[in-house]
C-alpha cells in the first residue's frame, strides 16, 4: 500500500463522520490524481464530485482548478483534504467554496500546520523515513541538509517559496465564513514512516516528542 493509500485509508472515517447521511451530494476540492476520497464516497452511496488540475478520467472528476470549476450550488458538503494551504488566493476559494454549499451544509478540512514543523518533530520523522517510497518528506530532509541553514531558516524559507498559507491564516480565513462546529488536532506524518503507525505519531506527541500538525476543521454555512 502506497503512503497515500494509507493516508486515504486511515483518514476516510474522521471525513465520513463529518458528512451527512448518503445519497448527499459531495465535493472533494483536490482530489488529486488517485481521486482522493470519490471512490470511498461513491462506495458509500453518495453522489460525489472531485475536482482538481490533475483529476483522473471519469465523470466524477473535473479537471480543472476548483476556482474555475462549474460546480452545483446546492452542495450537500465539500471536502478539503490538504488542498487549501498552496491554493493561490485562499479567500477566493473558500468564497466559491460558500457559493457552492447549499446553506446548513458542511465543510470539512483536514490540514497542516507547517509553522509547528519544529526540529524535534522533523528529525523525528526523517529517522522513520520509509526507504522504499520516497516523498515529500525525503526531498525535504535532502533539500535542508543540503542548504546548510539551521531548521529554523530553513522551514519559512521554504514556505515562502512553495507559497504556503499557514493554518492560523487558514482557520481565521475559514471562521470568517462558516460556523465552526470543530477544530481538532492529531497526527500528520505516520502515512509516510516506515513501521509507524498512527497511535505510534499520537504517542510520540501525548509525550511532548513531536508537536501535532494535523487539523481536522469541521463547519456549516450558516
Amino acid at each position: 500500500m502506497s503512503s497515500k493509500e494509507r493516508w486515504l485509508e486511515t483518514t476516510w472515517p474522521r471525513v465520513r463522520a463529518w458528512l451527512p447521511a448518503p445519497p448527499a451530494v459531495v465535493v472533494e476540492l483536490g482530489c488529486g490524481s488517485r481521486g482522493g476520497f470519490v471512490p470511498a464516497l461513491e462506495a458509500d452511496g453518495y453522489d460525489a464530485l472531485g475536482v482538481d488540475p490533475q483529476a483522473p478520467d471519469g465523470a466524477s472528476y473535473r479537471r480543472i482548478q476548483f476556482e474555475r470549476s462549474e460546480l452545483p450550488d446546492d452542495a450537500d458538503a465539500i471536502v478539503a483534504s490538504l488542498s487549501l494551504h498552496h491554493v493561490a488566493d485562499p479567500a477566493a476559494v473558500l468564497d466559491r467554496i460558500a457559493g457552492a454549499l447549499r446553506p446548513g451544509g458542511s465543510l470539512v478540512v483536514v490540514e497542516w500546520d507547517w509553522e509547528r514543523f519544529d526540529e524535534a518533530s522533523a528529525r523525528w520523522c526523517f529517522e522513520r523515513l520509509d526507504h522504499e517510497e520516497e516523498g515529500w518528506l525525503h526531498r525535504t530532509r535532502d533539500r535542508w541538509l543540503a542548504s546548510g541553514l539551521p531548521w529554523g531558516t530553513y522551514l519559512p524559507g521554504m514556505a515562502a517559496e512553495h507559497g504556503l498559507h499557514s493554518a492560523r491564516t487558514l482557520i481565521d480565513r475559514l471562521d470568517e465564513r462558516f460556523e465552526r462546529r470543530r477544530l481538532e488536532r492529531g497526527a500528520y506524518f505516520f502515512a509516510e514512516l516506515a513501521q509507524t503507525s498512527e497511535a505510534d505519531e499520537l504517542e510520540a506527541i501525548a509525550a511532548g516528542q513531536i508537536n501535532a500538525l494535523r487539523i481536522d476543521y469541521g463547519a456549516i454555512k450558516p
